[in-house]
């Protein structure tokens, strides 16, 4: 088999995620309904639309070669199975939550309790870790209501913006741990598997560093160069060009989403005018 077979979550969560990312590194293929297995039309690699909490399973076998999932999935299966790269998006965390009435006192509310979870691994070692006593509640679907019915006392479920445990009249109390989608691996392919890997990665992460950084265009006097300079490094220093007008520069440069507003600002302090931000479709290093 020369294809690297790559696994992605069929519905769900992560699923248009990993699919627009595939796409975003250039890779064409069929993305119909029901489609459960396609190649790609450019690239070495078959796709294999699975439930997400096989997707380890499939990867430690060698029935997948690689797959996109999240942390904390992967965190609960417990496979023998290797983390590449951490794709940054699907973030969301695992945390505890109980009635919004209840007063928390810290994890020692939780002894004596019984606490719903779909993820009774990673629960498992967190009460271990803080020496409470409690009992596990295994469910796969449906998690907040359970206390609403009288299942359990507490839930330990994935949470993105808190408001599906508001609707249930829950509060989140305590972080297990936070969570992204990564690409994992199986720890045996051959080296001609490896190979595709890597030029996927490669291409997975000129897409990650695009969508991190923003270009910028902007018009300042050449007064204001060295202190608009320190502020916008970039990749090794922005690019200046002379402008029509006398004394007058246009500067070329990258910045990180992170830091964009903060710098925006520093930059119309420093006498930056015309600021132009543009995104970045891939940027390789």
């Amino acid at each position: 088999m020369k294809e690297l077979r790559i696994a992605i979550q069929k519905s769900g969560r992560l699923s248009e995620s990993s699919k627009k990312l595939l796409e975003e590194c250039g890779i064409k293929f069929i993305n119909g309904a029901g489609v459960l297995k396609t190649s790609a039309t450019n690239f070495p690699v078959e796709i294999l639309y699975l439930r997400d909490d096989d997707i380890p399973q499939y990867v430690e076998q060698g029935v997948a070669d690689a797959g996109i999932i999240g942390e904390n999935m992967t965190a609960e299966k417990g496979r023998d199975i290797r983390t590449i790269e951490k794709l940054g998006f699907a973030r969301c965390r695992l945390s505890l939550a109980i009635p919004r009435e209840e007063d928390y006192t810290g994890p020692a509310y939780f002894n004596g309790k019984k606490i719903a979870t779909s993820y009774p691994r990673i629960l498992s070692e967190y009460l271990s870790k803080n020496n409470i006593t409690a009992t596990i509640e295994e469910i796969s679907g449906s998690v907040e209501i359970a206390p609403g019915i009288g299942l359990a006392d507490a839930v330990c479920d994935i949470v993105s913006s808190g408001s599906t445990l508001l609707t249930n009249g829950l509060k989140e109390v305590a972080v297990i741990m936070k969570s992204q989608a990564i690409l994992i691996a199986n720890r045996n392919l051959s080296g001609k598997k490896l190979a595709i890997l890597d030029k996927l990665l490669f291409r997975i992460r000129a897409v990650k560093n695009a969508g991190e950084n923003k270009y910028i265009l902007l018009n300042a006097p050449e007064s204001a160069v060295q202190k608009i300079t320190e502020i916008l490094p970039g990749m090794k220093s922005p690019t200046i060009l002379p402008l029509v007008e006398k004394g007058w520069v246009s500067l070329h440069s990258v910045v990180r989403e992170d830091d964009f507003w903060e710098r925006i600002n520093m930059l119309k302090e420093a006498g930056a005018e015309g600021i132009l931000v543009i995104p970045i479709e891939k940027m390789i290093k």
